[in-house]
């Protein structure tokens, strides 16, 4: 009897031992393959980094670096498209796993959620109207302004101190071309410096002293100097007027309208530096608003700002070339994400690959 006890024992334990390692072997086989869940990846409209194609399909510098390395990693994953405030809230919440667009760390999302190693370091820019827009108006406000009108004034006077001194050896020996009294000698001289200077040479009044025929030599050497640097400032300054605008910088924006998407990187700068603006809720509406005259400044990522406005078929909208408020861009992942170190990994690896330059050239050409 007890024979029969132990061996009834015995089979207990055996069948306990069988299906706890069943169990165990269960357990072991449902964690050892979390490449197999599919995960939720939220993105957004933020060209040239996140952007859909007329065919549905997202493409973009951070949509390929997240394609390639949810490859490198076997990651399986559905792209969800929302806005900032969708992004970063459904990574706070862990609606979403991970968040591929232009984003930006910062202390107060750090708070909130993590972020992988960063891939792009960008700042700040600014977007104005081209001065080109104003027309004649600008081009003419440029012609009587005080520089302009000085050099003009300059101008007239070497003319004048030229017709003098070629007077006063002329007129005793040439008093049919340089004669009469003193208004109309000098008049007469100022006319002779005047055709001589733009190579004109109506042969009306010439030199016939030494004296006289020196100065001239002199003056059409002197003159040619002139005439081209007059030439090249009236170019410039017609040039400068077609690039002017009120807003040449950071230091400007305070007088001004300016705009910003609602909490991104930009309106966050204005606020913190007690800025009034505009907010809107995409990079596209903020443009607009600029082209249509309703801002005259806009802030926001200078990338997203250079790529919008190179695409700008009618020119009216440039980007100022200062970049200010430095920021880098990175994967956004819930707290404590078990996939944050795989990534940083696979980051890492691909952006050390010739291919990530390749990427980047693709999108933002000679602006690496």
């Amino acid at each position: 009897m007890s024979f029969m006890c132990r061996m009834f024992s015995g089979l207990l334990f055996l069948s306990f031992s069988f299906l706890a390692s069943t169990f165990s072997l269960s357990a072991q086989s449902s964690t050892a393959e979390p490449s197999q869940e599919v995960l939720i990846v939220g993105t957004k409209d933020a060209p040239p980094f996140s952007m859909k194609g007329t065919d549905g399909e997202w493409e973009g510098i951070s949509i390929d670096l997240w394609k390639d390395v949810a490859e490198e990693i076997n990651l399986k994953y559905e792209l969800r498209e929302t806005d900032l405030h969708g992004l970063i809230q459904g990574v706070a919440d862990d609606s979403l796993d991970v968040a591929v667009a232009a984003l930006t760390i910062t202390a107060d999302r750090e708070k909130v959620l993590d972020f992988s190693h960063p891939y792009y370091q960008t700042g700040l820019g600014i977007a104005v109207r081209a001065g080109g827009s104003g027309g004649i108006f600008v081009v003419l406000k440029r012609l009587i302004s005080l520089d302009f009108l000085s050099v003009i004034g300059g101008l007239l006077l070497v003319l004048l101190l030229v017709g003098f001194f070629i007077w006063l050896v002329e007129r005793k020996k040439n008093p049919e071309q340089f004669g009469g009294g003193v208004a109309k000698g000098i008049g007469s001289g100022f006319w002779w410096s005047a055709v001589t200077m733009t190579t004109v040479g109506y042969g009306d009044k010439a030199p016939v002293t030494f004296v006289g025929r020196m100065i001239g030599l002199i003056w059409m050497f002197v003159a040619i100097i002139i005439i081209s640097s007059f030439t090249a400032a009236i170019a410039a300054s017609l040039t400068v007027s077609e690039l002017e605008t009120d807003v040449k910088g950071v230091g400007d924006l305070p007088r001004v309208r300016v705009g910003g998407v609602s909490e991104a990187i930009g309106a966050e700068y204005l606020r913190e530096q007690n800025i009034s603006f505009r907010p809107y809720a995409t990079v596209e509406e903020g443009m607009e608003a600029l082209r249509e005259k309703e801002i005259d400044a806009f802030v926001h990522d200078a990338p997203l700002l250079r790529y919008l406005s190179s695409s700008d078929p009618d020119g009216v909208v440039q980007v100022l070339p200062e970049t200010f408020h430095k920021q880098f861009y990175a994967i956004a992942l819930p707290n404590g994400s078990p996939w944050r170190e795989a990534i940083n990994r696979a980051l890492l690896k691909r952006m050390h690959d010739p291919e990530w330059t390749a990427i980047l050239a693709r999108y933002i050409g000679n602006d690496l």
